[in-house]
């Protein structure tokens, strides 16, 4: 008898879709914190426009080092647009990749609490444009802008929790799981309207970097989550809401 080479994870997702009407259907789960939330929507371009700060704007090529591990940790980047990812490496050439960050994100902040190298190496995902702000400019404007400081914070409390929340993901879930949060992450679900999400075409090398995997194992994947209509290629890559079923299953 023939046997499914789809994963016992997506298996029971494909189940999970027939028994629940399908990819269309609507979904909203209380248990996934919206990024959106109100009390924390924090405009950080505003921020930098009613300072009057002079700050560097650079422009960064896919896969070009924004910084490097153990370089002086002087200045608080924000991505004005694109994506960035944060890792970390071993001796032996192996790479974790903590954090992946789009547009609206600040990163680099710890040198306000006094670290003096980068303990980590951000490099561009795709084209981005990073605004570089001096350590001690926003330290004034936080002293000074009281109002957004606590904004501010909230905002870097919230970022992390979701860092923190994906790296335990890329530790102890399976490459299904992994690839589902890195989509999701690419599209900036939650935070940028409700789904479908597109997100432009991300290198496919990029993206299997992430999670862990070959080129053959992501290549397989995406196959499969754009046959159960998890994806579909459209102008990019077009993320249904229906993916968070994956990013979520137990």
């Amino acid at each position: 008898m023939a046997t499914s080479s789809k994963s016992p994870v997506l298996e029971q997702m494909a189940w999970l879709q027939r028994t629940a009407g399908g990819p269309t259907k609507s979904l909203t789960s209380p248990s996934v914190p919206r990024s959106s939330n109100s009390r924390f929507a924090f405009d950080a371009q505003a921020l930098l426009e009613s300072t009057g700060v002079i700050v560097k704007t650079v422009k960064f090529g896919r896969k070009d080092t924004i910084f490097n591990r153990g370089e002086a940790s002087d200045s608080v980047m924000y991505v004005q647009s694109g994506h960035v990812k944060i890792s970390v490496g071993s001796k032996t050439g192996k790479e974790l990749v903590v954090a992946i960050l789009g547009s609206g994100d600040f990163f680099g902040e710890a040198c306000l609490t006094g670290q003096t190298h980068r303990m980590a190496t951000a490099s561009a995902i795709t084209p981005s444009t990073i605004v570089m702000i001096e350590k001690h400019d926003m330290i004034r404007m936080l002293r000074t802008k009281h109002g957004l400081t606590a904004r501010f914070f909230a905002h870097m409390m919230l970022r992390n929790i979701r860092v923190e929340q994906d790296l335990i993901g890329q530790l102890f879930s399976p490459m299904e799981k992994r690839l589902a949060r890195a989509l999701l992450l690419l599209a900036r679900y939650g935070m940028e309207g409700s789904a479908p999400w597109v997100i432009p075409n991300v290198p496919q090398d990029g993206l299997a970097e992430m999670i862990g995997a070959t080129l053959t194992q992501l290549n397989s994947l995406m196959r499969q989550f754009k046959k159960l209509g998890f994806i579909k290629y459209h102008d990019g890559i077009e993320i249904h809401g229906s993916l968070l079923n994956v990013a979520l299953h137990e």
